[in-house]
């Protein structure tokens, strides 16, 4: 077996020799034109912040979002809110409302524009069924007492906590976005394909068909974010012509995914050019000569251009969470030529009678291996991303297995090939093993390593109790600064009108009376004559808001009665609906328990089946489309509860409040389990965010168990592969475990935190143990090796390690509060992972000794 590894070996270095070496302007000719080719996708390179980029991998619960939307033809929505300098109800804020709803209502894609000025009055005064029926009331309409409507709007069970706020100086206006159904309908069957796929298989047909789908849902969805980005703009344009009368802002979930692109964008370019300025100075501090300025940089920048233009020529966008995989991919190429630059120039210095390609060759044979191991470690550690079932995790862990994989081959091709068509010179590495940045840290090690051991259990208790504290729990509005419109946008929606995050309760009838009529409604029917010409409550609501006017809504007459348009069903509708809004964290909750509050006040009383049956048929259809339609399927004999949650409730706690809500429907409200489903952004964010929490945990485990079985590969030693990851998962614990402390949970971005860690970390562990056994062969001593150790290739870790830490600060400066925290924790902890690898690690070689006795 050594014999044909040795042989491997042999051809593996004479093919490099006969081509890096000796025909290096061919080489580097080649990866030019890979390159330029590679830039020429540049154009085609795209961000994704759709709902795909949000959600776990094979999730049912977005299926059954996207049915239900289609369902009731919820689509998105604008919210744009209105706050006039004037009396909100005066004849100047009224026609000003007026312009600015027309404004809204030409913008592409938009269905509708509902707003105080549209929805029917019903409470001002009260009018008979017959009367609401002749003819709809609203605000503009002549002698409408506006004092009243102002007090419906404020009191009234339909619009309070809705449409006006409770000091009535703030209106919303929602504009309705028009449903995709076809896009719907593709992304449902291309889900449908991919489950049968991975769990029995496709035919060919069927592997056909689902690249088809694919392929044209996903033009539809570019072409959506486009638009979107462009309505959001419009939008904006249109608000500012009206901010010297009102002040208004705007909020909705295209707006929070158009914010994020333009954030993270600026990062990528801003971000991506800092680091590449800080890592020219950092070369022309260190070496002070143009070869090892021009060929590391070359090396990095040709990395990142292979990759983004391979990644865009066939279309792997980058989003929100794999947007830093830029800046990781410039910092491991970074790390990986320098420590071939380190190497080689030491080399030089020892033999300067050497020939280039003696130098070059005898260079990447001493490093290869190390750098290997180095590289396929941190690729483990991006590799256990794969297992968090969240498709922007999985993507960001297959974008750096690559990227790192193109970055070691890229540091033994352009560095060595590009010293090859260059004279070889003086050395100019003089042996500095001084090293006065380093050296400190190696006497620590040896005179203060009792203060060393200490200090890193103290760390490791804290970190455990700080990993106890841990969370999960995130707020879209933290994601921004509070002076950012966005933020004031939806803090404005959230504590004036009613809440921000969508949650919605589908409550099935009993399965008894899903395909029959309940006895209740058998007699309503026998005993009303109106029954046959009610109206259909196939639903075509665009919005979470019942005052959403959907334009395509047919009235039919429902071919069943449904269990929950009566007294039964209705009453324990209503039970759940006062539970939802007695909670404090729940904001405005709507469904028919609103229809069955305003019939009775029209009533005057209790209403039975019969009298129900009759209210229904005697609405008018612009009402029912208000009342009923949003929150009833009669074919489905389903009923709907629409609530949004106030993201600014402290301690707010998304799962927990989801479980009470569903505890109190079975237990209180004696609803079976599986009649109560929840659907909503607020239940996909919660799935994923509890993802993430799990993943950090698979993820530790599987980098952990993983690398030290590559490192007893290595180094054929289990205590220098304990020794050799215990400061990086010592690094990460103290991270995750200061998340817990202060209270910042993790996010779609810091989740990623422990992988970089480990997986950085590791790889220098690797090289500063491969170059103490070198040292130690030599002198035998191990407190002489740490020393040697500290002043050669523990410049080069404390360099790359400088390097990453200023690099990730820079991210502080974002506009994007989870790219803030990314960048500083991973700092922080690149910080705590390089000072344990310079104090811990050697400290711990020289405790146990695990490369057996000295030699005197």
């Amino acid at each position: 077996m050594s014999n044909q590894l040795h042989k491997l070996q042999s051809k593996i270095s004479s093919l490099y020799e006969s081509t890096i070496i000796k025909r290096p302007f061919a080489v580097l000719t080649f990866l030019f034109a890979l390159t330029t080719l590679a830039i020429l996708g540049l154009p085609n390179f795209k961000l994704d912040a759709s709902a795909d980029s949000l959600t776990l991998e094979h999730d049912n619960t977005i299926d059954y979002f996207r049915e239900i939307n289609q369902r009731y033809q919820r689509g998105d929505f604008l919210v744009v809110t209105y706050s006039p300098k004037a009396d909100m109800f005066s004849d100047e804020s009224i026609n000003t409302l007026k312009k600015l709803r027309d404004d809204l209502a030409k913008v592409e894609g938009v269905q509708s524009v509902n707003s105080m000025i549209d929805v029917p009055l019903i409470y001002s005064p009260m009018r008979s069924l017959t009367e609401q029926k002749e003819s709809t009331r609203t605000l503009v309409t002549p002698g409408v007492d506006r004092e009243q409507a102002k007090k419906e709007f404020l009191t009234s069970p339909i619009y309070r906590n809705m449409l006006l706020s409770p000091d009535g100086k703030t209106t919303a206006l929602l504009m309705n976005l028009d449903v995709n159904n076809h896009a719907i309908e593709l992304v449902r069957k291309r889900d449908a394909l991919r489950a049968k796929r991975d769990s029995e298989g496709l035919s060919a047909e069927e592997k056909k068909e689902l690249d088809l789908v694919s392929d044209e849902y996903l033009k539809y969805r570019t072409a959506a974010a486009a638009t979107d980005g462009a309505r959001v703009e419009i939008v904006r344009h249109i608000a500012e012509k009206y901010r010297a009368n009102a002040e208004i802002f705007l909020g909705g979930v295209t707006m929070i995914t158009s914010d994020m692109l333009t954030y993270i964008k600026s990062d990528l370019v801003v971000f991506g050019a800092v680091l590449v300025a800080f890592i020219i100075f950092v070369l022309a501090l260190i070496f002070r000569q143009w070869r090892f300025i021009i060929l590391p940089l070359a090396t990095c920048l040709t990395s990142v251009a292979l990759m983004l233009g391979w990644l865009s020529w066939i279309d792997w966008r980058l989003t929100v969470i794999s947007s830093n995989f830029v800046a990781l991919l410039l910092i491991m190429a970074f790390a990986f030529t320098i420590y071939v630059v380190v190497r080689y120039r030491e080399i030089h210095a020892q033999h300067a009678d050497w020939s280039q390609a003696h130098l070059v060759m005898a260079t990447a044979k001493a490093m290869v291996e190390p750098c290997l191991f180095s590289a396929l470690t941190t690729i483990v550690a991006f590799m256990s991303l794969v297992m968090s079932g969240i498709r922007p995790v999985i993507d960001f862990g297959w974008m750096m297995t690559i990227g790192l994989t193109v970055a070691f081959i890229l540091s033994f091709v352009i560095v060595p090939a590009g010293l090859m068509l260059l004279p070889k010179g003086e050395p100019k590495d003089r042996g500095d093993k001084s090293a006065k940045l380093t050296l400190p840290f190696s006497r620590i090690a040896e005179f203060h390593g009792g203060k060393v051991i200490a200090v890193t259990l103290l760390l490791s208790l804290v970190s455990v109790w700080g990993l106890s504290k841990l969370e999960v729990e995130n707020r879209f509005i933290d994601y921004f600064h509070s002076d950012s419109e966005i933020y004031r946008g939806l803090s404005v929606i959230d504590k004036q009108l009613g809440g921000t995050a969508t949650l919605e309760i589908i409550l099935d009838a009993p399965k008894a009376t899903e395909s029959t009529e309940t006895p209740a409604a058998n007699a309503a029917q026998e005993e009303d004559p109106f029954a046959d010409v009610s109206t259909s409550t196939k639903s075509t609501e665009e919005s979470d808001d019942p005052f959403a006017d959907p334009a395509s809504a047919v009235s039919t007459t429902p071919k069943i009665k449904s269990y929950w348009f009566s007294v039964g069903g209705m009453d324990q509708i209503k039970q759940l609906h006062d539970y939802l809004e007695s909670l404090p964290e729940v904001g405005k909750v709507q469904s028919l328990a609103i229809s069955y509050q305003v019939a009775q006040d029209i009533n005057g009383g209790k209403l039975n089946d019969f009298e129900l049956g009759v209210m229904r048929s005697a609405l008018s259809k612009d009402i029912q489309d208000i009342l009923i339609a949003p929150y009833l399927s009669d074919e489905k004999q389903q009923a709907r509860i629409t609530l949004r949650v106030k993201e600014t409730t402290p301690n707010l706690r998304r799962a927990e409040l989801v479980e009470r809500i569903k505890q109190h429907a079975i237990n209180d409200v004696k609803l079976q389990p599986d009649q109560v489903h929840f659907t909503g952004m607020l239940t996909l964010y919660n799935n994923m965010l509890a993802s993430l929490f799990e993943s950090q945990i698979k993820t530790i485990f599987v980098v952990f168990i993983s690398i030290v079985l590559m490192m007893l590969a290595l180094f054929r030693s289990f205590s220098i592969a304990l020794i050799a990851i215990f400061p990086n998962i010592l690094a990460a614990g103290i991270v995750l475990g200061g998340m817990g402390l202060t209270g910042i949970p993790l996010d779609m971005m810091t989740t990623t935190i422990a992988a970089i860690v480990v997986g950085v970390g590791v790889d220098q562990s690797i090289q500063y143990i491969y170059r103490f056994k070198e040292e130690f062969a030599q002198c035998g001593s191990y407190v002489e090796s740490m020393h040697r150790s500290h002043a050669s290739i523990g410049r080069a870790m404390f360099y790359s390690s400088a390097t990453i830490v200023i690099g990730f600060s820079i991210l502080a400066l974002s506009q994007f509060i989870p790219s803030i925290y990314f960048g500083v924790l991973t700092s922080f902890a690149m910080f705590t992972a390089i000072i344990g690898t310079l104090t811990l690690l050697p400290k711990l070689i020289l405790i146990f000794k695990p490369l057996g006795a000295e030699k005197f």
